[in-house]
């Protein structure tokens, strides 16, 4: 039997996590990623997180990305699927035979000049950290399988100056 999980049936997980961080937190957090090598920047707003990331993209650059409700509510997926400004990778591949060209959508999709997403966390001690989940429906769409968190990715530092920007919003986006 599988059982159904309603992840915030009364809302308390929304007032709690769903609210801006205060200042200090933020600039304490900010502090901590630069410590670990990661390069951060900060947005007013989401239409301002929209202008910082896009500007980071050189013209005609391989982008993909993964993934994002953050990147799609702010139209940065849109930008780079429909722009004509960029290589959009993300939709090279969906259209790509995946028993003939598997191997060209695994090079394609390792190595792309730009790679955006979003984590679903930011530790206060500069730690990222995102998890590997379609949402149930979608997946089961997609895929044919049912969806579940397996895997988690955390990233504690980078050593390779430049190679990591986080891009803070001081705007609740809603998720």
């Amino acid at each position: 039997m599988i059982k159904e999980v309603e992840l915030d049936p009364d809302g308390s997980l929304t007032r709690r996590w769903g609210t801006r961080a205060d200042d200090v937190r933020v600039k304490r957090t900010m502090a901590a990623l630069e410590a670990n090598g990661i390069t951060v920047l900060r947005a007013s707003d989401g239409a301002a997180a929209k202008r910082i990331v896009l500007g980071l993209i050189p013209d005609a650059s391989p982008v993909h990305q993964g993934a994002s409700q953050t990147l799609d509510v702010l139209g940065i997926t849109h930008e780079i699927e429909k722009s004509g400004r960029y290589g959009a990778l993300r939709p090279r591949i969906w259209s790509m035979d995946r028993e003939t060209e598997a191997d060209e959508i695994r090079r394609l999709g390792a190595a792309p000049d730009v790679m955006l997403g979003s984590v679903h966390a930011v530790t206060e001690t500069g730690s990222l950290l995102a998890a590997s989940m379609l949402e149930d429906a979608r997946a089961q769409a997609a895929y044919g399988v049912r969806s579940a968190v397996n895997k988690v990715l955390v990233i504690n530092r980078e050593i390779t100056p430049g190679r990591i920007t986080v891009v803070l919003v001081d705007e609740v986006l809603g998720f």
